[in-house]
């Protein structure tokens, strides 16, 4: 890994990206967070606040430490919007083991690593809220690369919020460049496919990888661009269908789509595989489940 001390320490201007993009990711996190928060307050004339007097959430932290380096912070939330949602950040630095470094660019040779990011994943009450995913991350090896990306899940039919989310996303690659939607659009399709079913996991968005244009500020710029796109449009989706009213039916629906979600995590997502293979937090990793869920 090029720029890297005899301590395994970046140095130089790929230490000062490395910060930037871990500030970024950390930036991002609390404005999300503080936005949900506030959907909750906000959140009296939902039907499980009226029905069952549920009060509104706060996040709640948790810090964590990786034995071969780095560590992350978990932040996750239960409330009257959202029945889990969690947003964890990470920064993490060491060895890749040898099954799993021929996996991954660049790390062919000595194996080290650095890898930033921050992931979202929320599974609301209301069966008529969709739930969301996104993530971002800067990894470097002798290569460095940013990724990430945001998809849809409605539980109930959700065209409108569906088309306003991608519409969303379009203009957010627009803004960068003319071939990025389609492009990522098409790999978030085809990545977020549940094989083993033969059908979609939701509605889609954008997934993107290994994006090292040459440019680093424009790719970076991308990345944070997706971020605030992502959270703005998800922030506006649950604000306008989160007091849609409900039935036992709905959350039975709910909960046998949900296995779904748990199914592709498990099976496919390669945020779990990395974190597994890296020796992340096991509570971080597979914050992405649902707290609640059945199959038929």
């Amino acid at each position: 890994m090029e720029h890297v001390d005899r301590q395994g320490h970046l140095t130089g201007m790929l230490a000062e990206r490395c910060l930037g993009a871990a500030d970024w990711f950390q930036s991002l996190r609390d404005t999300i967070c503080a936005g949900f928060e506030e959907i909750e307050n906000i959140a009296d004339n939902t039907q499980i606040a009226r029905e069952k007097g549920q009060p509104a959430g706060n996040f709640e932290r948790q810090n964590w430490q990786r034995d071969g380096g780095g560590g992350g912070q978990i932040s996750v939330m239960k409330g009257r919007v959202f029945e889990k949602v969690g947003v964890n950040i990470s920064v993490v630095h060491g060895l890749f083991s040898d099954s799993f470094r021929s996996q991954i660019p660049g790390a062919e040779g000595d194996g080290r690593f650095w890898a930033g990011g921050i992931s979202l994943v929320a599974h609301p009450q209301n069966p008529f809220v969709p739930a969301a995913h996104m993530n971002t991350r800067f990894v470097v090896t002798s290569k460095a690369w940013f990724g990430g990306g945001g998809d849809l899940t409605p539980i109930m039919p959700a065209e409108v919020e569906a088309k306003a989310f991608h519409k969303d996303l379009q203009e957010c690659c627009m803004r960068h460049d003319d071939e990025y939607y389609a492009k990522y659009k098409k790999w978030c399709d085809e990545y977020f496919h549940l094989k083993h079913r033969n059908e979609p996991r939701g509605a889609g968005g954008i997934f993107y990888d290994y994006l090292d244009s040459g440019d680093w500020q424009a790719d970076f710029d991308f990345t944070r661009d997706v971020g605030k796109s992502f959270n703005q449009s998800y922030n506006q989706i649950v604000r306008s269908t989160m007091e849609k009213s409900w039935t036992e039916a709905d959350r039975h629906h709910q909960l046998v789509r949900r296995g779904r979600y748990v199914e592709f995590n498990l099976l496919y997502d390669r945020g779990t595989l990395f974190g597994l293979k890296t020796g992340g937090n096991i509570e971080a990793i597979l914050m992405s489940l649902p707290p609640e869920v059945r199959w038929p």
